[in-house]
């Protein structure tokens, strides 16, 4: 019998298209969310503490991801009626309404998207692909079940991705980094020419290492 062969896509990839069902009822991912930015991101299992933790947190920022134009989708390879069920408790039993679509994949899904992880055991590690408006995966995060993820981070990385599409490269820990706060780095200079003017255009420490403030 073939081993099931465990495959992810790379950045830049187009994601993968699949047709799942949601507590939101059917999807076409990344059909029916073509011209938007989204975070899928799967759970080991429905009931368990570090994961409610871990909804709760992104339901709690669903206004940052909207007034980023990002959905959330959840997934884990839970039946869709564990889903719903453990839907209702959160709300029922903390008093958070989850108002994202949850994917109930199979391991066929989540093999395609590298979710299951043979040595982390049967369930899907902790994955993050943010995709961008034509559907091409930007960034991709693993996190072990016994580590719940940081959503303020998700939240700075569809911001930093999308100030990277349109004014530059975006420093670490953005936009508190400990050199240049929350201003942009310039693409270094691919000529002689360009490096020369470089320090008379903006502030730099070098002509390979400049500057500019955020929306110039």
């Amino acid at each position: 019998m073939e081993e099931a062969k465990t495959n992810m896509p790379l950045l830049g990839d187009v994601f993968p298209e699949l047709t799942v069902q949601t507590t939101h009822g059917p999807m076409n991912i990344p059909g029916d969310l073509k011209g938007s930015w989204f975070v899928l991101f799967s759970h080991p299992a429905d009931f368990t503490p570090v994961c409610t933790t871990e909804f709760v947190a992104f339901q709690k920022r669903v206004p940052e991801f909207e007034e980023l134009g990002c959905k959330l989708i959840g997934m884990s390879i839970d039946q869709v009626f564990s889903h719903i069920k453990w839907v209702e408790w959160i709300k029922e039993e903390l008093k958070i309404d989850i108002t994202f679509p949850i994917v109930a994949a199979n391991d066929a899904v989540a093999m395609k998207l590298g979710m299951l992880h043979p040595g982390k055991g049967t369930n899907t590690v902790r994955a993050v692909f943010i995709v961008d408006p034509q559907s091409k995966v930007r960034l991709i995060m693993y996190y072990p079940q016994e580590v719940g993820r940081n959503m303020d981070e998700v939240v700075r990385a569809v911001k930093a991705l999308q100030i990277a599409d349109t004014q530059g490269a975006v420093a670490a820990g953005w936009p508190d980094n400990e050199l240049i706060g929350d201003r942009i780095i310039v693409p270094p200079a691919t000529d002689v020419e360009t490096a020369k003017k470089r320090p008379d255009e903006y502030e730099c420490f070098d002509w390979w290492f400049c500057h500019k403030p955020l929306g110039k």
